[in-house]
C-alpha cells in the first residue's frame, strides 16, 4: 500500500505503486505513474503523465516536469529541475499570453540507476544514461553516456562511475570500482561492464 502525507496534493488520476511514499507538500499530477517503493520528498513536483520506475527517489523540492521518464532506481537530488521547454517564452511575438497549447513539451529521460545531484538542471530534450552521475549544481544540455561522471556548467565528463557510484580507476586496461572491484571497459566515449563481471 502507498503512503500519502495529508498535506500532499496527489491527483486521483495518478497511479502509485505498492510501497510508494509521497511526503508533505509534494504534488503529483494527473496520469503520473510511479512504480513500487518510490519516494517523493517534501515540496517536490511530479508533472502530468510523468513515468517513474520502481525504487526511485525524488528528493525535497525537486521539479520533474512532463513528459519526463525516469527508469528504475533513479536518484533525483534536492531542488533538481528537469525542464520541458526548449525555447521558453511567456508571450508570443505579438505580445499575447501563451497557453499550454502554444508549445510542445519535450522531456528529460533518466535511465536506470542514474543519479542527479542537488540543484542540477537538465535542459530538455536530453537523456541521462544508465548509472551516470550528475554532480550537484551541474547544467546538462547534451545527452550523457552510461556510467559518465558529469560536472560543471555546462556539464562535461570528468570521468566514469560504477554502479556503486564511486569514481572508477584505470587499472590494466579496465576501469575498476574501488568499492566493489567490478570492472568496466571503455570504447570511445562509452563504457560498459566487463564480461568477466558476469
Amino acid at each position: 500500500m502507498s503512503s500519502i502525507a495529508a498535506s500532499a496534493d496527489v491527483s486521483e488520476q495518478a497511479i502509485l505503486g505498492e510501497g510508494t511514499k509521497i511526503w508533505h507538500l509534494a504534488q503529483v499530477r494527473e496520469n503520473a505513474v510511479l512504480g513500487e517503493n518510490c519516494i517523493v520528498g517534501r515540496g517536490a513536483y511530479v508533472g502530468t503523465g510523468v513515468k517513474i520506475g520502481d525504487n526511485t527517489k525524488i528528493q525535497n523540492y525537486a521539479l520533474v516536469y512532463e513528459p519526463a521518464v525516469l527508469g528504475k532506481g533513479v536518484f533525483i537530488g534536492p531542488a533538481v529541475v528537469l525542464t520541458n521547454d526548449t525555447y521558453p517564452r511567456s508571450i508570443s511575438p505579438d505580445g499575447s499570453l501563451k497557453s499550454a497549447h502554444d508549445w510542445t513539451p519535450v522531456g528529460v529521460t533518466v535511465e536506470e540507476g542514474a543519479s542527479i545531484g542537488a540543484r542540477a538542471v537538465c535542459v530538455a530534450p536530453v537523456t541521462i544514461g544508465r548509472w551516470a552521475t550528475i554532480a550537484a549544481g551541474a547544467v546538462v544540455a547534451k545527452d550523457v553516456p552510461a556510467f559518465a561522471l558529469m560536472v560543471g556548467v555546462p556539464a562535461r565528463r570528468l570521468g566514469w562511475v560504477g554502479k556503486a557510484g564511486f569514481p572508477l580507476k584505470a587499472e590494466g586496461g579496465f576501469w575498476v570500482c574501488p568499492e566493489t572491484g567490478a570492472k568496466y571497459v571503455e570504447d570511445g566515449n562509452t563504457l560498459k561492464e566487463a564480461e568477466e563481471n558476469s
